[in-house]
């Protein structure tokens, strides 16, 4: 693999041990996948910040790298594992709260953005056209390949970090114009709403695995791109997609002789099931990924005058600090119903421990909660799941 000199530099130390160690790390990943060269990147966002995902051997590693490193881009980090400063109501222990502080505070030395959200590109690190960036958090980095046009491929937490500190990536997989190709047709006759794009993208991923599909006959707006995102990319492994006529790369790609599949009424029925365990639940939580603001304005719109009728079912409402900011009207309508948490999510908080039930509006959602923390879920839209406590 080539390097520059200012890369052979801090391979040899020259910036410290964690800068040295850091581009170990990146320059490993580019040999593994025959990478010829690096890349330098814009920005990173960084996964592994819940003490429940990477625990006491991640709380060590991020105290050993954080002695003299210092991240060299606009660098944001994936949801805690808590409200920062409304874990009591979480009914989250004294022990994980204190080391989930300890890990923000370790991850801010380092300079990173200690905003905590995985729809980054809605708030303070938003990539443009073309652009190479280090991104984990699989919804965020699939939407910003496809609706943006930025060039990341599936970083892990510690490659993302790495890459931070060095301000580089290794230059293979979606780095190349040329592995940025659509691989299968998408054609489906669903409607366009949330709720059905993020079972549209659910289906796709089963059915897909890892392809790139390019889209064709829908016209998701942001709302939508992000829950087909996390859908594909927890149902399969879908890194990037194309939207005909929405996503900017769409036009650069002869589709006349790719596979075509079809998406109907029995695919969504199917993806439906997938995520569907239970008939009855204890907490219902939304905002997987994150909530928009134009999400919050729309649950507000329809609770407002409305009245929580069950007290057996806690509702949670998760969406980051800064979209939580921007609509405190409608946040109050919310928060007659249940919290609206900032920076975390239902599903790398400990939930296990007061929940074996979960309703969700999210097919990720849905693929996760079972695996990450022992829930059966019911997997509905959002006014049928409001109407089961109304």
């Amino acid at each position: 693999m080539y390097l520059t000199k200012d890369e052979e530099r801090i391979l040899g130390g020259a910036e410290g041990e964690s800068a040295q160690k850091a581009m170990e790390l990146v320059v490993a990943l580019g040999k593994i996948y025959n990478a010829e060269n690096l890349v330098k990147i814009t920005s990173a966002h960084i996964s592994g910040a819940s003490y429940k995902t990477i625990g006491d051997g991640g709380l060590r590693y991020l105290e050993d790298v954080s002695k003299d490193a210092k991240v060299k881009v606009n660098s944001t980090l994936n949801p805690l594992g808590m409200d920062r400063d409304r874990w009591k109501e979480m009914r989250i222990t004294e022990n994980f709260a204190s080391k989930q502080l300890k890990i923000i505070e370790l991850y801010g030395k380092m300079g990173v953005r200690t905003s905590c959200s995985c729809t980054p590109y809605l708030n303070d690190n938003i990539p443009s056209f073309g652009e190479h960036v280090a991104w984990a958090e699989s919804s965020a980095l699939s939407f910003v390949n496809s609706y943006i046009g930025a060039r990341t491929n599936r970083e892990g937490g510690p490659g993302a970090l790495a890459a931070a500190i060095v301000g580089r990536t290794a230059n293979y997989g979606l780095h190349l114009k040329e592995n940025r190709a659509p691989a299968v047709v998408i054609e489906s006759d669903i409607d366009d709403s949330l709720f059905s794009s993020s079972l549209l993208g659910q289906a796709v991923g089963m059915t897909i695995g890892s392809k790139i599909p390019y889209y064709r006959n829908i016209r998701p707006g942001v709302e939508e791109m992000k829950s087909m995102a996390a859908a594909m990319a927890s149902s399969g492994s879908v890194a990037m997609f194309h939207v005909e006529n929405v996503t900017p790369e769409a036009s650069a790609y002869d589709i006349s002789g790719l596979e075509r599949i079809h998406i109907g009424k029995k695919e969504l029925d199917d993806a439906l099931s997938s995520v569907n365990t239970t008939d009855d639940i204890q907490l219902i939580a939304f905002g997987c990924p994150h909530l928009t603001v134009k999400e919050i304005r729309e649950m507000a719109s329809f609770l407002k005058g409305r009245k929580k009728r069950r007290n057996d079912v806690d509702i949670w409402f998760c969406t980051s600090s800064e979209v939580r900011k921007k609509c405190p009207d409608e946040v109050r309508i919310l928060e007659t119903f249940g919290p609206v948490l900032a920076d975390t999510c239902m599903v790398v908080a400990p939930i296990e421990s007061n929940y074996q039930r979960t309703g969700t509006n999210s097919a990720k959602a849905g693929n996760y909660l079972p695996t990450l923390c022992s829930q059966k879920v019911m997997c509905r839209d959002f006014v049928k799941l409001m109407e089961l406590v109304l």
